[in-house]
């Protein structure tokens, strides 16, 4: 069974909201909520932290991002709704960085 972050990620997905990729992210204009992919590499994550700054949004470590979203190898997506970045927010088991 999916999980309902993984439900809710598809859902941005489809309606245009999730953006996938720390490149893509850092070309954003606003963004709500980080889902990073705990397997990032030091590097990733230090660009993770600094994009998680630059948005001042919260931070959801998860694991298997890249089956969740759909693409593999997929270490960051980015939720730009802010509903769903809410409710992604609630689902998390731990609470965002």
């Amino acid at each position: 069974m999916r999980s309902k972050i993984a439900s809710y990620l598809g859902f941005a997905r489809r309606a245009g909201k999730l953006t996938l990729g720390i490149n893509g992210t850092a070309a954003s204009r606003k963004v709500f909520l980080l889902v990073a992919d705990v397997t990032a590499s030091e590097n990733s994550k230090k660009e993770i932290q600094k994009l998680k700054e630059r948005f001042s949004c919260p931070l959801v470590w998860a694991e298997e991002l890249g089956a969740m979203t759909g693409k593999e190898g997929c270490k960051l997506a980015a939720v730009r709704d802010r509903a769903l970045a809410d409710a992604i927010l609630r689902e998390s088991p731990e609470a965002p960085q």
